[in-house]
């Protein structure tokens, strides 16, 4: 992995295509056994789709149905790596025997760890509270790689925790007696805090609050505190961090802060753009190599967005997408951008209505390029190369034809739409009014969405501060309504939406205003 990967998808057919002992640090945290409807959070196909099939069966069908997963979780892990099950009362029990016992074998079991996430208990109730969840730490072998963690004191915790008073040496250097046995030992204090307290495998760390900075809208969304411990005891700068249930992907973030590798999973449409929202949103806060650097992998792709992108990466894309390894040179190819994994040659245009002299030109480079594998094809009556476009012009279809039928040379045209699904992306229009005014000149003022795609609207997402060379912030992440209020002082001022569809694929709408008196668009 040389870059990072967000993706739509089955994370069951996503780990099957997965190398095998590629991974340093799972962390999964899959939907709980409690078939509750408040499970389907983003309320979209691909969730909705995941809710059905997990519950089709009791108790039995989920354990079946998380098993087949976590065995190619098992199989992508390094020998030195780590998992980290998240999961409550309703089936941990299930999930250790039945799961994790069975895959990873006991021997191989590190840690129970109880996140006591406190809170308030509101009402009484028959039993007692719950108040925590369960987190299984498994190796994959002996070799794993785990860092111990501490946590520092305060010189007035670690004094009332010894219940020693505190000693001046000659030096000025503060000390108590650290008893072992019947000798007492000098304990600096310096050193005593410096080590730290050792993190114990109770854990306790608040949820998100309605106020937390960190909230984006996701019920079930954990706190950034909790992923960097797991990150930090059990991976280092560089690692690959793998999350199969991304949910409101706060292990990407936490990775991409600490300078890890990543790849996140979801069938849910909302939750991948959500993520790949909030990871943009805190590059301005976090500057590292990884967030400038990663895949979208959706179901379908943006025609406009392949065919203008640039060149270079959309050729090293389509190949790779085509089951091909691109030449990686951007110039000096010959004709040839890639081949197979045969050696058959492949040549990428960025265009429509390919013409048959573009035919002409690569049976030339073909010819050049491995007279040998050339030769061989032709006897085989295999294709001697393939050339990807957008389309292509009954001229080049006529010309392939007539080389099949007269001199036995096959050339494939492999239209793009046949590697991968392409679609229009959705259009959004905005409404602008005033809402009200105040003494100072500030002016509420609404915003309207109006998103339109043949795929359905799933979300809108705002930006009250866009600036074009910064590329889109979001404000407000996720917004179903597509209905916002802000304050804007006089001045002129940018405001962005963006609106994401069924398939994963967004448009932008940026409105200009100017706020002097009156409320107006530029």
């Amino acid at each position: 992995m040389s870059v990072n990967k967000l993706i739509l998808g089955d994370n069951l057919e996503i780990l099957k295509e997965m190398a095998s002992a590629t991974v340093d640090l799972i962390y999964l945290d899959p939907p709980f056994f409690s078939n509750r409807n408040y499970e389907v959070i983003w309320g979209d196909e691909g969730e909705i789709r995941s809710f059905q099939d997990r519950w089709a069966g009791g108790m039995e069908h989920y354990i079946a149905w998380l098993k087949e997963r976590v065995v190619e979780m098992h199989r992508v892990l390094k020998p030195t790596g780590s998992l980290f099950l998240h999961c409550d009362w309703h089936a941990n029990a299930y999930i250790r025997v039945e799961i994790l016992d069975r895959i990873f074998g006991a021997g191989n079991f590190r840690n129970e760890i109880i996140w006591d996430y406190e809170g308030w208990v509101h009402k009484k109730m028959s039993h007692f509270p719950n108040k925590h969840d369960t987190i299984f730490l498994y190796s994959k072998s002996d070799r794993n790689t785990f860092i111990p963690l501490s946590e520092a004191w305060t010189k007035e915790e670690y004094v009332a925790m010894r219940k020693q008073k505190i000693h001046i040496d000659k030096n000025d250097r503060e000390y108590i007696f650290d008893k072992r046995g019947n000798a007492g030992q000098r304990r600096y204090l310096e050193v005593a805090l410096a080590d730290g307290q050792p993190i114990t495998d109770v854990w306790s760390i608040g949820v998100l609050t309605s106020s937390s900075k960190e909230r984006i809208g996701y019920p079930t969304q954990k706190p950034e505190a909790l992923l960097e411990r797991i990150i930090k005891c059990a991976s280092h700068e560089g690692d690959l961090i793998l999350d199969p249930f991304m949910g409101g992907g706060t292990t990407l973030a936490v990775a991409d802060r600490l300078n890890r590798k990543w790849i996140g999973v979801d069938q849910s449409v909302q939750a991948v753009k959500v993520t790949e929202l909030r990871l943009q949103q805190q590059t301005d806060l976090f500057t590292n190599i990884y967030v400038n650097s990663y895949t979208l992998q959706l179901h379908k792709y943006d025609y406009d967005t392949l065919r203008h992108q640039n060149a270079f990466e959309f050729e090293s894309w389509i190949i790779a997408q085509f089951g091909g390894t691109p030449h990686n040179k951007k110039g000096g190819d010959k004709g040839v951008d890639g081949k197979m994994p045969d050696g058959t040659p492949i040549q990428v245009k960025r265009s429509d209505m390919i013409v048959r002299d573009v035919v002409d030109k690569f049976l030339t480079a073909v010819e050049r390029y491995d007279a040998t594998l050339f030769a061989k094809n032709v006897a085989a009556g295999k294709p001697v190369g393939h050339v990807i476009a957008f389309s292509f012009s009954r001229g080049a279809v006529e010309e392939v034809a007539r080389l099949k039928n007269r001199k036995n040379i096959l050339i494939e045209l492999v239209p793009v739409d046949q590697i991968v699904p392409l679609a229009k992306k959705p259009t959004v229009s905005v409404e602008v009014s005033e809402l009200s005014r105040d003494a100072r000149g500030v002016h509420e003022i609404e915003f309207i969405a109006a998103g339109q795609s043949a795929a359905g609207v799933e979300f809108y997402s705002w930006d009250f501060e866009y600036d074009e060379e910064k590329g889109f912030r979001a404000s407000v992440i996720r917004d179903r309504e597509g209905k916002q209020a802000c304050k804007l002082k006089a001045g002129v001022h940018y405001i962005a939406v963006k609106v994401v569809d069924n398939d994963g694929l967004e448009g932008v709408e940026v409105v200009k205003l100017k706020v002097n008196g009156v409320v107006e668009p530029l």
